[in-house]
């Protein structure tokens, strides 16, 4: 087994190389591959999000299992609760997946707008707990009385004491029109003094966007003792951003957040029973050892946890909290699985085939055409050398007009032609000088999917994410690759770094279908998608099990049609189906058999998706 694409670093276990083939390391392990041509032998193509629900699941039991031993370890006596932050995903296909999958943990929902707080009231099982976080004005708040109202364990934190006021006045216009009002609860967000590291560190910090000073979280108790709501402050929260990838920080957070728990117990605060430590846990996207994101295991990051919280409350005399998580990235990233066909290989036209050799040629470029028959392990060093110097001088020869565009042609082909050769020969080399000829002279890979669309974190924040052919895996992969996305913008390429070098196979894409997977893609990336270009969210499927152990595909939705597009950015397609179709009927230049073919033909081509289709699935 080959394996040059870190699997064992951000794999978790859960996909296997077996031969040639990438399978789902699960019940009868199917190949992503056949998974794949299921669905286009369904007449779906172009780029594929293929979601797992076992991965959600697998999640799941690995955060609260870990809680769950961490508390028995050390007799911690408060409860772990969780929920799911709904920005990191609101995709339908998704939620309903982890509402199902999660009632076994009473596993709830957090809401940071009002779409997101009727979607958490609608999917939320009474009971499980429902966070509501972020700025609000009067009629979100009311919305979480509403809830309350319905049977839900809502808690609405305040951001700012503004909010604590509208809250107070929405109580007391409630509670002159419901006699038996029920109140939601109440939790503070503090701004820590504490903060993280990396991209997102700006979630903690007295800069913070978000949370109560110290002076104002006092000034909210009085608030609430005085209107005597004060039985409803159950929790405080803190967040200092999302993929913490060191521990250090957290824990200093931990001690801070424990010590203010404590302080407002002690103040009288005798309903607040519960810390939220927000979200953060962080994924592991690296494919290179030594650039590893994360340095802390799940374990660690329960006993840090459990034990400093316990600590606290011990030496203040206060009850131990209940603990709260918001980790979403966590949870979702694992689960969704984007894969897209290669379209073209962009120095296949580099071929030996392709050379125009004259009866007579230039001598360096009959020297570079004896470099390139005689090439071996033994001289490819050498004659890289000699190739590059002899591109150089062809190069001059052709601005200055001493030789013609078929010169030109055949130096490129050959210079390539001997380049990748020698990469070839020297693979196991290793050197300075052999990486910065692969970032050179890479491979670009043309991929039918948008980066802007599928990977915006790639493209705003230079997040990485893990990459891989899904077949020829026992046969190493020697090209230096490129990605390049199909939009009309320089920006949607996915460069080739010598940090993190991507190598992929050399395959003739008009006889060979060859699809590239990028994996941990169920974390905001869907969410955040964009419609640059108009390309829209891919097809989605559902890939389930049955007692048998054997795969199959649920709930496929296609992408977006041309015309459902125009829609959306309210065209009005009505008007725009009536221009098209007066035009091709008032043309001159057509017979009216040919204005129906040609009207039959546009009407397929808008009711089909904006991805590009290869030869093969045109076949389809």
């Amino acid at each position: 087994m080959i394996n040059q694409y870190g699997l064992d670093i951000w794999g978790m276990q859960n996909f296997t190389i077996d031969g040639d083939f990438l399978k789902v390391n699960y019940k009868n392990k199917p190949s992503l591959l056949e998974i794949v041509k299921s669905i286009r032998d369904m007449g779906f193509s172009g780029p594929t999000i293929l979601r797992f629900p076992h991965l959600i699941n697998k999640q799941l039991e690995l955060i609260f299992n870990e809680f769950k031993r961490a508390s028995k370890e050390f007799n911690y006596k408060g409860k772990f609760n969780a929920v799911f932050p709904l920005k990191v995903n609101q995709f339908p296909n998704f939620v309903d997946e982890i509402v199902n999958i999660s009632k076994e943990f009473n596993y709830g929902l957090e809401a940071g707008s009002k779409a997101e707080l009727i979607i958490a009231m609608a999917k939320t099982q009474l009971g499980a707990p429902i966070t509501v976080n972020g700025f609000k004005d009067k009629e979100m708040i009311s919305l979480c009385f509403i809830a309350a109202k319905s049977g839900h364990n809502i808690t609405v934190t305040i951001e700012g004491l503004n909010e604590l006021e509208t809250i107070i006045d929405v109580y007391k216009e409630f509670k002159e029109k419901f006699n038996d009002l029920i109140t939601p609860n109440i939790g503070m967000r503090i701004r820590m003094h504490s903060s993280g590291v990396g991209v997102w560190a700006k979630s903690g910090g007295y800069t913070s966007k978000f949370g109560l000073t110290s002076t104002e979280l006092l000034e909210a108790c009085d608030m609430l003792y005085k209107i005597g709501l004060i039985d409803r402050f159950t929790m405080i929260h803190f967040h200092i951003g999302s993929q913490m990838e060191e521990i250090g920080p957290l824990k200093k957070a931990l001690r801070e957040a424990g010590n203010i728990y404590a302080d407002l117990k002690k103040r009288g605060a005798n309903s607040l029973s519960s810390i939220n430590i927000g979200g953060g846990l962080a994924v592991e996207y690296s494919q290179v050892k030594k650039n590893e994101n994360r340095n802390y295991s799940i374990k660690e990051f329960a006993n840090d946890v459990i034990y400093l919280m316990q600590e606290i409350a011990k030496n203040k005399g206060v009850d131990e909290p209940d603990i709260y998580t918001e980790s979403g990235r966590f949870i979702a990233a694992n689960h969704a699985v984007l894969i897209a066909p290669v379209l073209e290989l962009f120095s296949q036209e580099y071929h030996e085939r392709s050379l125009r050799l004259k009866s007579s040629n230039p001598p360096l470029i009959e020297e570079l055409y004896a470099l390139y028959t005689s090439i071996n392990r033994q001289n490819a060093r050498e004659y890289l050398h000699d190739a590059i110097d002899h591109l150089d001088s062809l190069l001059t020869l052709f601005d200055l007009g001493y030789i013609d565009l078929e010169d030109r042609s055949n130096t490129e082909i050959l210079v390539n032609l001997i380049i990748k050769k020698a990469i070839l020969l020297l693979s196991q080399d290793n050197s300075d000088e052999l990486r910065q000829l692969e970032s050179k002279f890479q491979e670009k890979y043309l991929v039918n999917f948008s980066i802007f669309q599928s990977l915006p974190d790639f493209w705003g924040l230079g997040q990485e994410f893990p990459v891989m052919p899904i077949s020829n895996l026992s046969k190493k992969a020697t090209q230096a690759a490129a990605i390049w996305d199909i939009t009309c913008d320089s920006d949607g390429e996915i460069a080739y770094n010598q940090n993190a070098p991507l190598k992929l196979h050399d395959i003739d894409v008009s006889k060979e279908e060859y699809f590239l997977a990028f994996f941990l893609t169920g974390a905001y990336q869907e969410v955040l998608g964009m419609k640059h270009n108009l390309f829209t969210h891919p097809t989605e499927a559902i890939i389930r099990f049955d007692e048998n152990g054997d795969y199959y595909i649920d709930n496929i939705l296609e992408a977006q049609s041309l015309i459902d597009i125009l829609e959306d950015l309210d065209y009005d397609t009505k008007n725009i189906d009536n221009i098209l179709k007066n035009r091709l009927k008032e043309s001159k230049f057509i017979s009216n058999e040919q204005k129906e073919l040609l009207l039959d033909r546009l009407y397929l081509y808008l009711s089909e998706n904006s991805y590009l289709k290869t030869i093969q699935s045109t076949k389809v």
